[in-house]
């Protein structure tokens, strides 16, 4: 998998970002552009899935324009795009977005020519919309369904409050047990903080650990280092290998990173988002549920058992109070005691 991401993000910036030579339609490679994207990417910290995504949507502006250069393009045909995504392929507001966040990217950080204010978008519509909620019954069945080490994880994203990206990359020294909580590093939006964990995991963490520590021991030689992030494996050139560093839940094959080294990846989220599919249809509940809605479940139930929702917003590590406040609506309070005329 991280084959293909590093053969992505070279096959875009080596062909998207091109220049016209004197053949009319033979394109060659804009180097400085490419190096600067790239640059710019590793220097502002954006993980994997946002380079991707800006890559998309950079790619798919050239072509809808008939393969033009960006150079060649300003606020009218970023505009044009953007109009069309909503009236015709009727996206998502958060789509949109986007789009426009990854042109913005281009232009500004790669091509050197900042985008003016652009007018005359039809915007899409965002829609109020509730997060699916599942009742604490509903979120120990879907759980109960789960083979190991789905269900750890679907426990901790329920337990802790965690996304599942994040339930993926707990290593080792995250887990405290002597103050019952986890450490989450490097979260939405490169953010750190810290998390309850569940008293009831405690046997089965341990256990997991213990696993880990003895497959570590058992390995002949120089292990294969894990994935570290930005510069640590240069700073701290063992990490890689030390135990405090393993993934909880490490992937079974070996990948190369993007300097062509062989390491481990933690396990694949898709994988997890799999298996949670299967087990909400096979628990029988009839809710467009997700991994996220263990999450979602999580904020529930504390703002139930009467926590505040200041302390809710820092379990969840969400920046924005009003972000928090959706799940008050989600709760409902009963309609203030009003009954339906039919009873």
């Amino acid at each position: 998998m991280v084959d293909y991401f590093r053969l992505t993000r070279l096959v875009f910036t080596s062909k998207i970002l091109f220049i016209h030579t004197a053949k009319g339609n033979c394109y060659a490679p804009d180097i400085q552009a490419t190096r600067s994207a790239a640059c710019n990417h590793s220097y502002k910290h954006y993980s994997l899935r946002t380079e991707k995504t800006y890559w998309y949507w950079i790619r798919y502006f050239i072509r809808f324009h008939r393969l033009r250069h960006p150079r060649d393009m300003a606020e009218a045909e970023v505009a044009q795009l953007l109009t069309w995504l909503a009236t015709h392929k009727n996206v998502a507001a958060a789509t949109q977005n986007q789009a426009l966040n990854a042109l913005v990217f281009l232009y500004k950080h790669v091509l050197q020519q900042p985008l003016q204010h652009i007018d005359g978008i039809a915007r899409a519509k965002k829609p109020r919309k509730l997060p699916v909620v599942l009742f604490h019954e509903e979120a120990i069945s879907v759980i109960a369904q789960l083979p190991p080490p789905h269900r750890l994880i679907a426990s901790l994203m329920y337990g802790a409050g965690l996304r599942v990206s994040e339930a993926c990359r707990l290593r080792i020294k995250d887990v405290d047990f002597n103050l019952h909580r986890l450490v989450i590093r490097s979260s939405k939006g490169g953010k750190d903080r810290t998390t309850l964990l569940p008293q009831t995991l405690f046997t089965e963490l341990e256990e997991l650990i213990a696993q880990r520590t003895h497959q570590h021991a058992s390995q002949s030689g120089m292990p294969a280092p894990v994935t570290l992030l930005y510069a640590l494996a240069r700073k701290y050139p063992n990490a890689g290998c030390a135990l405090a560093w393993q993934w909880l839940f490490p992937s079974e094959s070996l990948c190369q990173d993007d300097d062509g080294r062989w390491v481990r990846h933690h396990l694949h989220i898709s994988a997890v988002q799999k298996a949670v599919k299967k087990s909400i249809a096979a628990a029988g509940i009839h809710k467009a549920a997700s991994c996220h809605s263990f999450r979602h479940t999580f904020a529930t139930q504390l703002l139930r058992q009467g926590t505040d929702i200041r302390t809710v917003q820092e379990l969840l590590g969400h920046t924005d109070l009003n972000t928090t406040k959706i799940y008050t609506h989600v709760l409902g309070q009963d309609f203030a005691g009003v009954r339906s005329p039919l009873g």
